[in-house]
């Protein structure tokens, strides 16, 4: 969003939030406001919407406190079609829909996703949201992208892996990721295992399959063991 900012002059630009299922916008930023809130969150919840951020048992949770985002309102999907077991999973009684998306809401009422409940690394005890990861080694200059993702792990039952792809002619290495970290995000989230690669597995959209490369980097952790 800076990018396009400075290098496009879009200065004007401003940050949507939604899904298929809620038709499709949920939350928007607004013109008049300020580049934080413009590009550093999702927005504020449309008109006639509410929004809440709930813990695993359902319970709202206090303003800052990370959660499942959950969302009802106008404009809410009635069901998935002939699927009543997965409408069940995300759609309750009460009509809150469970988005899948970890957030967190600003005493101001504007949310910032901080990433996806499924991709959730718990290393020890410590909860660690793989996008906070990719967006803090997606500020070094020399890195292209940063993909993180738990493996299992007989210790700590999860360790923090990383793919990076780097610009081209850069040589880092896992030393100098880890110098970049050091002292600049917690200790634990510190990825465990880096690794470089030119490509990684993704869909016909484009969209980067975690769950492969998990696999993948399971599999390669085993033959080494």
């Amino acid at each position: 969003m800076e990018a396009m900012m400075s290098e496009m002059n879009m200065t004007g630009s401003i940050v949507g939030y939604g899904l298929t299922e809620t038709g499709p916008i949920l939350t928007l930023s607004y013109p008049s406001d300020d580049v934080e809130h413009r590009c550093g969150t999702v927005g504020y919840p449309l008109d006639h919407t509410e929004l809440k951020v709930v813990d695993e048992h359902g319970r709202t949770l206090p303003v800052g406190t990370a959660g499942e985002l959950c969302m009802r309102g106008y404009n809410l999907f009635l069901g998935y079609w002939d699927d009543e077991e997965k409408t069940a999973e995300c759609l309750t009684p009460s009509g809150w829909f469970h988005t899948g998306d970890v957030a967190v809401m600003n005493e101001d009422g504007y949310v910032k996703i901080v990433g996806r409940a499924k991709d959730m690394v718990i290393r020890g005890g410590e909860n660690i949201y793989p996008t906070e990861v990719e967006d803090f080694l997606m500020t070094h200059p020399d890195v292209l992208e940063a993909s993180a993702f738990g493996v299992p792990d007989e210790r700590m039952g999860e360790e923090l892996a990383v793919w990076i792809r780097t610009r081209e002619h850069c040589c880092l290495s896992e030393h100098d990721i880890r110098s970049f970290c050091k002292g600049r995000i917690a200790h634990h989230k510190i990825p465990c295992y880096i690794q470089f690669r030119d490509d990684f597995p993704k869909t016909v959209t484009g969209k980067i399959q975690k769950f492969a490369m998990r696999e993948i980097m399971t599999m390669e952790l085993g033959s080494e063991k």
